[in-house]
């Protein structure tokens, strides 16, 4: 199953993407709970209007989401809640993540192509949450900062708190899977590196963290997780690998992370680019693609 973040006009909900369609969860949940006055999930007064609010329940889970699309099957509500994927704007996901916990050098190619060894550690960073966008959303070029690059990466978003999590139990705490592409100041994330400071700026301009198009559920991907990923420039594909070659695997990033600092529901980890990183420009246009999860596409623009 698909969950996307979507707004039609002034509504802004949940839905379960099914092709060219959208099923409304939000609306589904509150029906649910006018029949049969509860739905065991959910208590009173829960924010079932977006995935974050769905997460920060604590009970995320794949099988009460697929409740919700039997009920609505089962009570003939199909006509009622479904949407064209035409007639609605999919937004990010998770719109503001409670962190944004990115990967550096998780890639032995990517570690080649800038001149480094690959890290016998996992590279821990943090981008702001106010970086991210949605699909379509542009991605803008502030003015005399230098070189820009792309970097499509494979994002897992986290369900539940944890806290010292095993590698085996890792996929426990997974509600989906999503796209995003870590959009980078690279001349100043190299100054930052040659002084030995932290690139956190370089990483977290407005609009410098696109995510979507929709959260893939644990039902679709599975360990081992191997996809392929690519992102194309214009339609020119400049990154293109297999999340196979991940140097450090999602549980083995799950339970280190975890060993030291509790995971909260919402917290968005990306595992890392692959080589290829290219400069980009306003007027271009990136689509980072995910198998299995879709293409996340984004204009480029200059900033004022």
């Amino acid at each position: 199953m698909k969950l996307v973040q979507f707004r039609a006009g002034d509504y802004e909900a949940v839905g379960l993407l099914e092709g060219g369609s959208v099923i409304d969860l939000s609306r589904a949940i509150d029906i649910q709970v006018m029949v049969h006055g509860w739905f065991s999930p959910v208590p009173p007064l829960a924010d079932v209007g977006t995935i974050s609010g769905l997460l920060e329940l604590g009970t995320f889970d794949v099988s009460w989401v697929r409740e919700v699309r039997e009920f609505v099957k089962a009570h003939g509500l199909e006509s009622e809640l479904r949407l064209s994927v035409k007639d609605v704007t999919l937004l990010a996901p998770i719109a503001r993540p409670t962190r944004i916990i990115a990967l550096g050098l998780n890639y032995a190619a990517h570690a080649a192509e800038g001149g480094r060894k690959p890290p016998k550690e996992p590279i821990f960073f943090l981008k702001a949450s106010t970086a991210v966008v949605g699909p379509d959303e542009p991605v803008v070029c502030p003015q005399n900062v230098g070189r820009i690059d792309h970097e499509v990466e494979l994002a897992v978003v986290i369900a539940r708190e944890g806290r010292r999590i095993p590698r085996a139990k890792a996929h426990e705490y997974i509600a989906g899977y999503t796209i995003m592409n870590d959009v980078t100041a690279r001349d100043m994330q190299r100054r930052d590196m040659a002084a030995s400071n932290p690139w956190f700026l370089s990483k977290s301009f407005d609009t410098f963290a696109p995510m979507g198009p929709c959260l893939v559920l644990p039902d679709e991907i599975q360990e081992p997780v191997e996809l392929d990923l690519s992102l194309r420039v214009n339609g020119v594909t400049k990154q293109k690998s297999n999340t196979r070659q991940l140097i450090f695997k999602i549980p083995d990033l799950i339970h280190r992370f975890s060993k030291h600092i509790t995971l909260l529901p919402g917290d968005v980890i990306s595992t890392g680019t692959p080589d290829g990183i290219s400069p980009i420009k306003p007027g271009d246009v990136m689509e980072a693609e995910v198998r299995g999860i879709g293409v996340l596409r984004n204009p480029v623009v200059a900033g004022k």
